[in-house]
């Protein structure tokens, strides 16, 4: 999506070729295989773990940091730490692309001369920019939390929360652009 908001306000003209429908499927489907192989490196070295203390885990869902805890193998532990930092250095490189983006971005609208067009163009690009802030801060607070503060009880509340927060606010975030809603929060 930032790469979309990147073409249609900094490259208006060239749209067309560099977002055609062969474009985006390519960018569908680099984005479903990677999640794909993330998924599934994930699941099959979790999978091969021996587990030392029983199977049960207190949690929402199978995190993969409590299902480590379970564990009594050490290469098991460092291949799933390798895995886990392949796939943050790959999520920093998206984050980093879209942190560019939107400078980019951010640089070209406060160039446009008329207060309506600045407006118009931070309008389509600050939902985008609101949801990814939502995902990534509770996620990072979820997995980045210090081990002095985690707790079974707030590992689940902090896993409830970040799954479940930004996909109910995502249909509210994008429709603040609606003038009936925006009126009815009003009032």
């Amino acid at each position: 999506m930032c790469y979309d908001r990147y073409v249609a306000i900094c490259k208006p003209l060239h749209y067309g070729t560099l977002l055609g429908s062969r474009a985006c499927a390519h960018m569908a489907a680099a984005a479903w295989a990677a999640g794909f192989l993330n998924a599934l490196l994930h699941t099959a070295n979790t999978f091969s773990l021996p587990l030392c203390q029983g199977n049960a885990l207190g949690q929402f869902f199978c995190e993969i940091p409590h299902i480590l805890k379970l564990s009594c193998s050490h290469s098991g532990y460092r291949r799933e730490i390798g895995l886990m930092s392949f796939t943050l250095s790959l999520e920093l490189g998206w984050f980093v692309f879209i942190v560019f983006s939107y400078v980019q971005i951010f640089r070209a609208v406060l160039r446009i001369p008329s207060q309506q067009g600045r407006h118009k163009a931070f309008s389509t690009c600050l939902p985008h920019l609101a949801v990814v802030s939502v995902v990534t801060s509770t996620a990072t607070f979820a997995y980045l939390k210090p081990p002095s503060i985690s707790s079974p009880s707030l590992d689940l509340n902090v896993s409830v929360l970040y799954s479940v927060l930004p996909p109910t606010l995502n249909p509210f975030i994008y429709s603040l652009r609606n003038q009936e809603l925006k009126d009815a929060l009003r009032k």
